[in-house]
């Protein structure tokens, strides 16, 4: 699917990397390659530049990090489309290699992929929420998973694995809750007849089942 703003790609990276707004529209199709994708700059507006590449958050920002399959299939048919919207505008295009453009392939004012999103958002019956959400929904959904803590501090970037375990604090401490309710149901699960030996000895604690 290719969604009417051509943004399709840009969402689903932004949900699959954890990647920041400035750093999706920072990105330059130079900086992928062999299934990556290298976070270098990150694009901004300013009160005297107007909109501005600048060099990325921290030094912890500047990264390469994985993209998934799905991602790649949806890059690959945003490339293809953007290539059939550079032939139709002729002269008018303004090529800069920016993976997420506007028609005429100028670079995206954050201010607009905000306004884009928020529409999405309401025509779907969802609730408002701002774009670095989305962010929050791929770590979270990483801890969920399981995936290590620093692992995920690599994915977005963050200067220090402090900062992740302080910022997603409060998932972590649902996940032992879980795990704690898990074990608890284990150990005081239903004892089955064969538990009770003959000779009046214990069975093994391996024996509880573990849903």
């Amino acid at each position: 699917m290719y969604a009417d703003n051509g943004l399709h790609a840009l969402f689903e990276l932004a949900l699959h990397t954890g990647l920041r707004k400035g750093e999706l529209l920072g990105l330059r199709w130079e900086d992928l390659d062999r299934g990556t994708a290298a976070v270098r700059r990150t694009l901004q507006r300013t009160s005297t530049g107007g909109l501005t590449t600048l060099p990325t958050k921290t030094r912890a920002s500047e990264r390469r990090i994985a993209l998934p399959t799905r991602c790649l299939q949806s890059l690959k048919h945003h490339h293809e489309q953007q290539q059939r919207e550079r032939e139709a505008a002729g002269t008018t295009w303004q090529h800069n290699g920016h993976v997420f453009t506007t028609l005429q392939d100028r670079p995206i004012d954050p201010t607009n992929l905000t306004r884009t999103f928020t529409t999405l958002l309401r025509k779907a019956g969802l609730r408002r929420i701002r774009f670095h959400d989305l962010r929050h929904s791929t770590a979270t959904l990483l801890l969920e998973q399981g995936v290590e803590l620093v692992v995920i501090k690599e994915l977005l970037g963050h200067a220090h694995i402090g900062v992740t375990a302080t910022v997603y604090a409060h998932v972590r401490l649902r996940l032992q809750c879980d795990a704690i309710d898990t074990l608890s149901t284990a150990l005081d699960g239903p004892v089955s007849d064969e538990s009770t030996r003959d000779d009046g000895t214990d069975p093994p604690l391996c024996g509880a089942t573990v849903h």
